[in-house]
């Protein structure tokens, strides 16, 4: 059954490729073996941004003259880990949703979040070194993580953390960091490995493959994710919780995985390549971008006005400390960034199509994230003593151009295009 579907879709778009010959584009025009070259400015900008973030690191351990500066350095180390694995995530989840939905549009493209799920097991690893080397030095979840604070007989017990000891503990936590991003990184090598085998073998045999392994990592994926977001995030303040949480932080991860993707396709066609993406291409990213700042916003309103509403004190802990003054400012930006801008500016049809409209209102969309990871990360590390300067902002840089450097590395390794891909000549003609 699922045969005779791929390959009733592949007879329609033979049928619309010959209709297109017949008119002014055609698809031969395109070179299908076109390789990014990573050279010139992109590289040396990468570069020059991971200096930037090595001497930031080195200012915010040794020169910072701030009190709690060792706090506050692996607190943006852990939010900038934190960030570019979850949009590394986010390409690997994005490769197997269009495998799963069996979706042509995107078949030209996938190239860009095969890079991502590349660059994964990259970026896991130094996630896992930032958590367990904070965990060590207990400049990281020291609100559970310190001597005493589950023996009944110690004057730092602590009930609430006692009870969750099982689940709590050093030995434990650093098993699912690691078995979690492990499984994530061996399932988007896997599904990047299926797509160059199918350029080689063409046929439907690796895209069947494709097709099966993310249907299960969809479902891995869909009930580890919220799991890996209270261990990393949630358990900076490990009094509180809540369910909603990790869909909260899906919600934060996939919009800011679709906004790089995004931005990457749109800078890949002005410098020349990826000829074949049209505005409908764009069009179809910014529509997922605008409905899933929507759905973030539902969780973070479902999240607050519930807590709000049933005013259950263990709970309401966790806004009231975002409600001082030193964060109650960047609370409410960060609903006017994530939420009101995207609702002003790419609610038409026009503006999901207009490139330059997209770009800058990608861009925003992961500065917005950015302050949304910090309101989740500040006040359970530096708590009442947040700043802003150097080691927020050169630490964000050095994690940007590590993130390019190592994304744009294995994006210049292959084709830019998936060349036997079962749905190309639907991606190739895709028009809305």
């Amino acid at each position: 059954m699922e045969d005779r579907y791929v390959r009733s879709r592949i007879a329609k778009a033979s049928v619309v490729n010959i209709f297109s010959q017949m008119g002014t584009h055609n698809h031969h025009s395109y070179n299908f073996n076109e390789q990014f070259e990573f050279a010139g400015k992109a590289k040396t900008w990468s570069l020059i941004a991971i200096v930037i973030g090595v001497l930031s690191i080195l200012y915010g351990f040794f020169l910072d003259p701030s009190e709690h500066h060792a706090h506050r350095t692996f607190a943006n180390l852990l939010l900038m880990s934190y960030y570019v694995t979850c949009v590394c995530a986010a390409g690997a989840f994005f490769l197997a949703l269009q495998f799963v939905a069996q979706a042509g549009w995107s078949a030209s493209l996938l190239r860009i979040p095969q890079a991502f799920a590349k660059a994964l097991p990259i970026t896991a690893i130094i996630l896992i070194v930032v958590c367990v080397s904070g965990l060590l030095s207990h400049n990281l979840y020291h609100h559970w993580n310190h001597e005493g604070i589950t023996d009944p007989n110690s004057p730092e017990y602590d009930a609430i953390i006692a009870n969750k000891a099982a689940f709590l503990n050093v030995p434990f936590f650093i098993i699912r960091q690691v078995v979690f991003l492990g499984i994530y990184s061996a399932f988007a090598i896997t599904l990047a490995k299926f797509s160059n085998q199918e350029d080689l073998e063409g046929g439907l045999s690796n895209y069947k493959k494709s097709f099966k392994t993310s249907a299960i990592f969809l479902v891995i994926f869909g009930f580890t994710t919220p799991i890996w977001s209270f261990d990393t995030i949630m358990s900076l303040e490990a009094h509180w919780f809540s369910t909603m949480f990790g869909w909260y932080n899906f919600a934060a991860m996939w919009v800011s995985g679709l906004c790089v993707i995004t931005i990457t396709a749109i800078l890949l066609k002005r410098a020349g390549y990826m000829s074949w993406l049209n505005d409908s291409h764009f069009h179809d990213l910014g529509k997922l971008v605008f409905a899933f700042s929507i759905f973030w916003t539902y969780v973070w309103f479902a999240q607050f006005l519930l807590t709000w509403y049933a005013n259950i004190p263990e709970e309401t802990v966790y806004f009231y400390k975002r409600w001082e003054d030193n964060y109650k400012p960047w609370f409410w930006l960060n609903i006017v960034v994530n939420f009101v801008a995207p609702i002003l500016v790419l609610m038409t049809r026009d503006a999901k199509r207009r490139t330059n409209t997209l770009l800058v209102m990608c861009i925003v969309l992961l500065m917005g994230h950015w302050l949304d990871y910090y309101l989740m990360i500040m006040p359970g590390t530096v708590e009442e003593h947040p700043a802003f300067g150097i080691t927020e902002i050169g630490i964000a840089i050095g994690f940007a151009g590590l993130f390019a450097f190592i994304m744009l590395t294995k994006l210049s390794k292959k084709p830019l295009i998936a060349q036997n891909h079962p749905f190309l000549e639907e991606s190739l003609h895709h028009s809305i």
